[in-house]
């Protein structure tokens, strides 16, 4: 049985060959990302298998379509990049990888937190170079600092267990509130008034696209720290620059960008940048900018290709899976 992924790099092909001894599939990888221009490259295929910056609109199920492709194999857990209400609508099958490794992208929007608090990149550069004078490194301490952590699903509770450890008091929003949780639920409103630090866990919806925008921004303490490991379209990238030069936005940590589909997971040392946003951004010192790297360690890894490849399993011996992806709309 053919599977087709798409826009791979070498460590997908590791971990999906080696995942794949378990089920013996004929895994065809390709460089280039799905469109509607490169659906034609999984011909003969029982699924396409896409990541995050695929484009997996209307016009490239059409095309999937053609091909007498019916099931799509997302091997993440967003899919804001996908026109699920039409692929159900031409009776795509879509499964996706519900829980990876929540833990790694909780940790990693603690180590953003941190790195910008305590200069770490700064401070790196200037041992290399052997200056070791501690001018303009002055942090603060995380404990007691009201954090808002915006989304509660499995990544936003790690992330308030581990701030609890700092001693960090909590504020949380969700649509969706886990009692359980050792955090205090309060409104959008109340945590852009009162927090300190601001981290985005939700998905991207039309709801939440430009959640930090111009008028949220306006609410928040000056010197606000944000960071955002969950999605780019939930920040208003221009309202965000605004923030930063006038000093508002005091610390910004991101893992995401909304342009960066031809841009991160690639080598563009050597070009232009030609995103003038993003260059202002990178130019700032007290910005770090990651490349969509937060979900990136091994048992990360290990898990997406062992559930992607069961959930492939399962649509072809049972026809169905556990982690079918349902429309709603919201």
């Amino acid at each position: 049985m053919k599977i087709a992924f798409f826009n791979t790099k070498p460590y997908d092909i590791t971990f999906f060959e080696k995942a794949n001894k378990n089920f013996s599939f004929d895994l065809k990888f390709f460089k280039e990302p799905l469109t509607k221009d490169t659906a034609h490259l999984a011909a003969g295929s029982f699924a396409a298998c896409a990541f995050v910056n695929d484009d997996l609109c209307k016009s490239t199920l059409e095309e999937l379509k053609k091909l007498n492709i019916q099931n799509i194999a997302l091997r993440c857990t967003g899919f804001n990049n996908l026109d699920l209400k039409a692929a159900l609508e031409m009776d795509f099958k879509v499964v996706n990888v519900p829980h990876y490794s929540p833990n790694a992208v909780a940790e990693h929007a603690v180590a953003l937190m941190l790195s910008l608090n305590r200069k770490i990149p700064k401070a790196y550069i200037r041992s290399k170079e052997g200056n070791f004078s501690l001018d303009s490194l002055l942090g603060f301490d995380m404990n007691e600092k009201i954090v808002g952590v915006i989304g509660t699903g499995s990544i936003g509770k790690i992330l308030v267990k581990i701030l609890l450890g700092f001693g960090c008091k909590i504020l949380c929003y969700d649509p969706y509130p886990d009692q359980n949780l050792n955090g205090v639920y309060t409104t959008l409103e109340n945590i852009f008034k009162e927090a300190d630090i601001i981290s985005l866990h939700c998905p991207l919806t039309p709801i939440t696209y430009h959640l930090i925008n111009e008028n949220t921004i306006k609410m928040m303490k000056d010197n606000v720290m944000i960071i955002n490991t969950g999605r780019g379209g939930l920040i208003d990238t221009e309202a965000v620059i605004s923030g930063l030069k006038n000093e508002k936005i005091g610390y910004l940590g991101l893992d995401v960008y909304e342009e960066e589909a031809n841009l991160f997971f690639e080598d563009k040392s050597d070009r232009i940048l030609l995103d003038d946003l993003l260059a202002r951004l990178l130019m700032m010192p007290n910005v770090i900018i990651t490349s969509h790297m937060g979900f990136f360690t091994d048992k990360a890894m290990r898990t997406i290709s062992q559930t992607t490849l069961s959930n492939l399993h399962d649509l072809k011996t049972k026809n169905s899976s556990s982690n079918m992806v349902i429309y709603c709309e919201c």
